[in-house]
């Protein structure tokens, strides 16, 4: 085959460390546009970006020459350090380690890019724990906790 084709969309959730409270709606945009930034410079494209105070949702097309690991280290790793260095949050700002990142089929782009914009509606019903358990389950993994580092 002469060409490679490779398309992989991308839902990644992580939390703020601890699951404090510090995505507050002062800040909301500033941290997306920081984390939308990181994406860019690793040749990402964004579709869809939501917060709570305690984690992001991002829905994004992975580069074919990156893998996961490594995107996702410097989408957190950057975006931490530049909520720090603009003084964002009263206390040192952190993501909590791991994160879950599931494939998404393009028949279902639309469905989950709606789940991400309406995150304030999913958790009147539920926390991020639960929602985060959910997910984790949903795609054939054993949910062993969260140790909030």
């Amino acid at each position: 085959m002469a060409h490679s084709y490779v398309k992989i969309w991308v839902h990644a959730v992580f939390g703020t460390k601890y699951r404090q409270n510090l995505i507050v709606p002062e800040i909301k945009k500033t941290v997306h546009q920081i984390i939308i930034d990181e994406l860019k410079g690793l040749g990402c494209s964004l579709m869809a970006i939501n917060s709570m105070p305690d984690h992001v949702h991002i829905l994004f097309l992975l580069n074919r020459n990156k893998n996961i690991a490594e995107v996702m280290k410097q989408v957190k790793g950057g975006s931490s350090y530049r909520i720090n260095q603009q003084d964002l949050t009263p206390e040192k700002f952190a993501w909590q380690v791991g994160y879950g990142a599931f494939s998404v089929s393009e028949s279902v782009i639309d469905k989950v890019k709606d789940y991400i914009k309406n995150q304030e509606m999913h958790h009147q019903k539920l926390t991020f724990q639960e929602e985060y358990k959910r997910f984790v389950e949903l795609h054939g993994f054993i949910f062993e906790g969260d140790t909030n580092g």
